[in-house]
């Protein structure tokens, strides 16, 4: 059994990639109890404020797969740190998806090919589909 999150839950993520602030838009908008606090990693003045250096935690690391970090410290990358965020904003179904034990070999496959074309598929629409599945808006 998993231990279980302490929130808030800080979700480093890439806010020049549209899908991935799409998405992640989505989440703060459902997210009622503040257990979403978002980064963006892709900031110009983002720096190691946090003592990322110190867990060897790099900018470079962030930006290539999204992190996040819970009130304990406890680490989550990639399909883990979807499954704890669409759970911390209670999208349960989702986050069983992402956490479902006979899809989750394929999602770590996929999903890095996913965030090192994302702007690609961001371009080609894919921002676009994030927010229909998740039924919220994009606001400008």
């Amino acid at each position: 059994m998993k231990r279980p999150l302490v929130y808030p839950l800080t979700v480093f993520y890439d806010a020049s990639c549209p899908m991935c602030a799409s998405e992640m838009q989505a989440l703060r908008a459902r997210d009622t109890r503040g257990h979403l606090a978002p980064v963006d990693c892709s900031a110009p003045q983002f720096d190691d404020e946090e003592g990322l250096l110190a867990e060897g935690i790099t900018r470079e690391k962030l930006m290539t797969l999204i992190h996040a970090r819970d009130a304990r410290g406890r680490w989550l990358v990639g399909v883990d740190c979807f499954e704890a965020a669409y759970r911390a904003v209670g999208l349960e179904g989702a986050a069983r998806l992402w956490g479902d034990r006979r899809l989750r070999p394929v999602l770590q496959r996929v999903y890095p090919w996913i965030a090192r074309h994302r702007q690609t598929l961001s371009r080609l629409g894919m921002n676009a589909l994030v927010r229909l599945m998740l039924r919220t808006p994009m606001r400008h």
